[in-house]
């Protein structure tokens, strides 16, 4: 199974966690939990992050509920779920 349809699996099944830091980013930018599937499930892995010792991190670029679009950063935990690190609007330029 390739890297996003696991991703995306792991969302529908409802098997993944928020990091306090993702939920503070989403407040800021006034997003749901909704929004982060939405983007997840309609969106695509826009880079792969391989530095971390902690595990390879997935940015997903996709669109919220209400169309805007965002970043996802993800990455797998050691049992198996998700972790979503962040997520955050994309700044539109004037």
């Amino acid at each position: 199974m390739k890297v996003l349809q696991r991703i995306r699996q792991k969302i529908i099944d409802r098997d993944y966690y928020l990091s306090v830091h993702a939920e503070e980013e989403m407040v800021d930018d006034n997003l749901e939990r909704s929004d982060i599937e939405h983007a997840v499930l309609n969106g695509a892995i826009e880079k792969k992050l391989t530095e971390d010792i902690r595990g390879t991190r997935y940015r997903i670029a996709g669109p919220a509920v209400d169309e805007r679009m965002i970043y996802v950063v993800c990455r797998f935990k050691e049992q198996g779920s998700l972790l979503i690190i962040t997520a955050y609007a994309l700044e539109e330029e004037i």
